[in-house]
């Protein structure tokens, strides 16, 4: 028969080991995201939607997709990556840098031109064509889609070879609507969902033809640092829930 003591101390064992025995999908974790500047904005929406329904935590950085790729090649500990393109996601599957058959597009960018100044132009094809501003804003076309989108514009409307001077070439997207809303640039190429984060006025908006440059397809991937976290493949899989899916489309981007 055991003793009061025993009991007691049969229970507080069983507590013990029962707790260390709960799977880790129970318990909450955290996921490192590499995340395109142009998304950082839905971005910081989407991480508390995410924090709440899973408990989950989610650190963030952000940057242009080319520099953070070289960051992820070079061992950066991310485990998530959002990028601004299709073409990364897809070298990091062929240089197995990525889980196969992870990647999907999260949301289909959109280009515009802006500028903080309400009365900057009326229409924006006229206003590029005729070359009357000083400077206008870009990400790098190197490292940043939404640059290569920009330049593609250009071309599209036979500038490109007059207009290269004018240019001011942020790192990122980011750093190009910097130049732009501080007025450093009368005028920027910018990522959509930059312009309606902006909280000082409408400024000059020309939402610029989806046939003036290639699609922006934006795609995820799970990198191999995060295959056995639980927490990154559900913050994947919550990109493609309805509450993460009306924070994309609120900032302007298609799904599809």
């Amino acid at each position: 028969m055991k003793t009061p003591w025993q009991y007691y101390l049969q229970i507080f064992t069983f507590l013990v080991l029962g707790i260390g025995a709960w799977p880790p999908a129970l318990q909450a974790g955290e996921v490192s995201i590499a995340v395109a500047a142009n998304f950082t904005d839905a971005t910081r929406d989407i991480i508390p939607l995410f924090e709440q329904a899973s408990g989950h935590k989610v650190k963030a950085s952000f940057g242009s997709t080319g520099k953070l790729y070289a960051q992820i090649e070079h061992g950066a500990p991310f485990e998530v990556f959002l990028a601004a393109d299709m073409k990364r996601p897809q070298k990091a599957e062929a240089e197995g840098l990525a889980v196969p058959g992870s990647r999907f597009t999260y949301a289909r960018g959109q280009l515009v031109l802006w500028s903080a100044n309400p009365d900057a132009f009326q229409n924006g094809e006229t206003y590029l064509k005729d070359l009357t501003f000083r400077h206008a804003a870009m990400a790098n076309p190197k490292t940043a889609p939404y640059g290569l989108a920009a330049q593609q514009v250009m071309q599209h409307l036979g500038i490109w070879g007059k207009v290269r001077k004018k240019m001011v070439r942020g790192d990122s997207i980011a750093q190009a609507f910097q130049f732009t809303a501080t007025g450093n640039a009368e005028v920027g190429f910018l990522a959509y969902s930059q312009v309606k984060a902006w909280k000082n006025g409408n400024g000059s908006l020309w939402v610029i033809p989806a046939d003036y440059y290639a699609p922006i397809w934006q795609q995820a991937v799970l990198l191999h640092q995060g295959k056995d976290n639980p927490a990154a493949r559900a913050f994947l899989d919550f990109l493609s829930s309805t509450a993460a899916h009306k924070v994309i489309t609120d900032y302007g981007y298609g799904l599809k």
